[in-house]
């Protein structure tokens, strides 16, 4: 596949509009970790004011539960800003709207609505991750 093939999946014109879009759904994202880590913290804090056995405190179970919701939450998001990250390299390298699975173009509506979608439906459909 050479250069202009490549390219001709994503058209140059809305190269800076989907830099825009990625950049605010970056914003976005760190603003969400921003919030899940002081929730987080806020969690930690307070069972650190009191002695509290999870296993034997009736309170205990949906306070682990809590915890380790809100950090998988904070792990989803990190997860999700490498993610966007690695949409701006292919970006960058014009790779970006081409799936990796079958070098497709992968429709407009799936790029709306996961941006940093790496493959069309039908590869991620045969192959997910």
């Amino acid at each position: 596949m050479n250069d202009s093939s490549r390219n001709a999946a994503f058209p140059s014109a809305e190269h800076e509009s989907v830099r825009e879009r990625l950049a605010d759904e970056r914003a976005g994202t760190h603003a969400q970790i921003a919030a899940l880590s002081r929730d987080f913290d806020a969690i930690v804090e307070a069972n650190a004011l009191v002695a509290v056995d999870d296993e034997h405190d009736p309170e205990g179970s949906s306070t682990a539960f809590e915890r380790a919701h809100v950090a998988a939450m904070l792990g989803q998001a990190r997860d999700h800003l490498v993610e966007l990250d690695r949409t701006l390299e292919r970006l960058d390298r014009g790779d970006y709207g081409r799936c990796e699975g079958c070098g497709e173009p992968i429709p407009a509506e799936r790029l709306e609505a996961r941006p940093a979608a790496r493959t069309c439906v039908r590869c991620a459909t045969i192959h997910p991750r």
